[in-house]
């Protein structure tokens, strides 16, 4: 190994370099998964620029490309923009020990892997909850209505939106992450930032799912009766008191029955069907 070669005379990754790491990787993540390595030739092929700049001996190169086509495997947006960072700033470290030094330091290819494979199921966690499991149907209940309306937008808007959003906040990720190294993870899952962005999108759900509801949820009440010769309408009484009362009871009771049962969809609605029949039959829907 020569350790004169092993890195180039440019020491850092200007914001291009770390741009063309996120753009190899968003657009390759899916392309090459197999069930033997999962999602790692994308990464390696993401830091194929960055090895090749900074291990000039064929030696190491080829290594690093062994290294990161093992098993591996996260969330494209979250895990992949973070890891991929930190990756790229650990291999560099290491590089310029080698350089120097002519051996390891502090960053060892043990390290390397440790990491990658230590963060990728907390960093998936955490990706497949905020965009998986909220964002992409907070932005579906906002584009509903439009797509209810015949409005074609409704269909297609949900769809960019998520796409450029992930995109810039995945980029902003491996420029975080290469910045802060090891560090950048803790302050992601640990800090303050994802907990301020899932408490947003938690509220943002909360509101969302109340709009939604309120226009998409029609439950009236039938019942009427005559009291002091006067004829009072339940729905009219209601709706004095709350617009909307009984679309908004019904949604609740289903979020208390999933939170007290699980969240078995098939069960509720058989539960939801059985009990609005009966109430129709006896004449109070």
């Amino acid at each position: 190994m020569d350790a004169e070669n092993t890195m180039t005379e440019n020491n850092g990754l200007t914001k291009k370099e770390l741009n063309q790491i996120w753009n190899r990787w968003y657009w390759m993540n899916e392309i090459p998964r197999t069930y033997e390595r999962q999602v790692a030739p994308a990464l390696m092929y993401a830091l194929t620029p960055l090895l090749k700049k900074i291990y000039k001996d064929p030696e190491d190169l080829r290594d690093a490309y062994n290294r990161h086509l093992t098993f591996w495997n996260t969330d494209a947006i979250w895990g992949g923009s973070t890891i991929s960072g930190i990756t790229a700033s650990l291999e560099e470290q290491r590089a310029k020990e080698l350089a120097e030094t002519g051996s390891e330091q502090t960053v060892s290819t043990e390290l390397i892997e440790a990491t990658k494979v230590g963060l990728m199921g907390p960093m998936a966690g955490i990706g497949d909850s905020i965009n998986n499991g909220t964002l992409q149907y907070l932005l579906i209940a906002i584009a509903l209505p439009w797509a209810a309306d015949g409005l074609w937008f409704g269909a297609v808007i949900p769809w960019i939106v998520f796409s450029v959003v992930t995109y810039l906040y995945g980029r902003a990720f491996v420029h975080f992450s290469y910045r802060l190294g090891r560090q950048a993870a803790r302050e992601l899952i640990a800090g303050t930032r994802a907990n301020l962005i899932m408490k947003a999108l938690t509220i943002l759900g909360m509101f969302m799912m109340g709009v939604t509801a309120a226009r998409f949820v029609t439950i009236q009440s039938s019942l009427s009766f005559v009291l002091s010769e006067r004829e009072f309408a339940l729905q009219s009484i209601l709706d004095s008191i709350l617009p909307g009362i009984l679309p908004l009871s019904l949604v609740m009771g289903l979020y208390f029955y999933f939170e007290k049962k699980g969240l078995n969809v098939l069960k509720g609605m058989l539960l939801l069907t059985v009990i609005v029949g009966l109430l129709a039959a006896i004449g109070i829907l």
